[in-house]
């Protein structure tokens, strides 16, 4: 990867930043692309001098993104979104990056879908992830599309908004309770970004379900953080129709499309995943304590319920 240019679209977000880490310790050049640059320039202390850019490109504009790519060897695509215009970054976004990267004459992209990618989901973030995995495959058909589970890490909307939410009082309403989730480490998966761009010709044209070593149901790890953060809470299942309503109700922590999203597990099965690109998947238990410290009752000084 040395003096390679990778175009990172995306990079300054949870997982693009470690995507980042990985890519400069490999000494390649980035040219991190987003909608505003400013927000990523905290990746300039990771690099070299000259060893990032920070350029404005939008997935739904593709001039900007044909800018983006220009010389680049390499294209990294993790522009998407779980509410709002699902078809029109998820889909045609991912489309337009691909074109433009074909267009552009690059070597590899890898694209990041998820494991709910599914044209008969029924979720409209899981049809337009897959109508997206479509759309590049028409495009460049030799892209290496990414499917990961959630992903957990220190800044991550998982295991902190859930463990927020095992804190704040005596009973902890439960949705699906038996949803089986196969979180993966962000490091891991930018480990696999690395790996994947590392082989482009082993890789080329394959698609990977990247998930950790751990099959959660979602009470499952409402009682795994409950023991690592030290609290007690009652565990309250609630029944389908209820969760149901509540996700139709203004001001929920839950969409009606994300509810939608629970019927299904979000687990990779038999698919090949992080062993197929070399990388060990790193169990939760082994790395979570060391963020999830903060929701003790009393931080880093607080004993752990016996």
């Amino acid at each position: 990867m040395k003096d390679k240019l990778v175009v990172l679209i995306g990079g300054g977000g949870f997982v693009g930043r470690y995507i980042a880490q990985e890519l400069l310790a490999a000494g390649a050049r980035l040219r991190i692309a987003q909608r505003r640059p400013r927000d990523a320039w905290f990746l300039k202390p990771l690099g070299g001098l000259g060893q990032t850019q920070f350029v404005a490109a939008d997935v739904t504009q593709p001039d900007t993104i044909a800018a983006a790519v220009a010389g680049a060897d390499a294209v990294v695509n993790l522009a998407g979104v779980l509410s709002g215009d699902f078809d029109g970054v998820n889909a045609a976004g991912a489309r337009n990056v691909a074109a433009a990267a074909q267009a552009a004459g690059v070597e590899t992209l890898i694209h990041f879908s998820a494991l709910g990618a599914d044209a008969e989901s029924a979720s409209a973030y899981g049809q337009s992830k897959a109508a997206g995995e479509a759309a590049v495959r028409a495009a460049f058909p030799n892209a290496t599309i990414l499917r990961p589970s959630f992903v957990f890490g220190r800044e991550d909307q998982f295991t902190n908004r859930f463990a927020a939410m095992v804190g704040m009082g005596p009973v902890v309403p439960v949705l699906r309770a038996d949803v089986r989730f196969q979180p993966v480490y962000v490091v891991d998966v930018a480990r696999a970004v690395v790996a994947a761009l590392a082989s482009p010709e082993a890789h080329a044209g394959q698609t990977y379900a990247l998930g950790g070593p751990d099959t959660l149901t979602m009470r499952g790890l409402l009682d795994w953080l409950a023991g690592a953060t030290g609290h007690r809470p009652a565990f309250a299942e609630l029944p389908d129709p209820l969760g149901a309503l509540i996700a139709l109700l203004p001001g929920t922590p839950i969409t009606r499309d994300q509810w939608r999203m629970l019927q299904a597990d979000n687990v990779a099965g038999d698919a090949p995943g992080l062993a197929a690109l070399g990388v060990p998947a790193t169990p939760l238990a082994s790395v979570a304590p060391g963020w999830l410290v903060r929701y003790r009752r009393h931080g880093r000084f607080g004993k752990l319920a016996a």
